[in-house]
């Protein structure tokens, strides 16, 4: 015996959620370049990554910091504009072996936008 009412909202909850998805779909549609960005690192940092940061004196590598899962431009506490630095947690890759061995630690870390010659990827790893 098939229930009535089951029907009828089960075809609600399709129209609600068919109606977000519009909705959704139309306000991302409607904000700008930047904008579409933030959102995108935002789902990005909330699933994660596997960054590697690695910091160049020359061309040697000082210092690397695995495992980040994102790196983030502060911005100032009374005006809300970026700061010259970025800043966010990783594992200091003591050895610079590229792997995270047993007794380095995760530790916060910040880099100059203008002074330090950096790079930032995705471990391929």
């Amino acid at each position: 015996m098939i229930d009535v009412h089951s029907i009828g909202s089960n075809a609600r909850w399709r129209r609600a959620a068919c109606a977000a998805v519009v909705l959704t779909t139309t306000l991302v549609a409607g904000c700008t370049q930047e904008t579409q960005n933030r959102i995108q690192r935002s789902i990005q940092n909330w699933t994660g990554t596997n960054g590697v940061l690695e910091v160049y004196a020359g061309d040697k590598v000082m210092r690397r910091f695995l495992a980040i899962d994102k790196m983030s431009t502060a911005l100032g506490t009374q005006d809300g504009q970026p700061r010259p630095y970025r800043y966010g947690y990783g594992v200091l890759d003591e050895n610079l072996n590229g792997t995270v061995d047993a007794g380095e630690k995760r530790v916060y870390f910040e880099i100059s936008d203008f002074a330090t010659n950096y790079l930032f990827f995705e471990s391929p790893r």
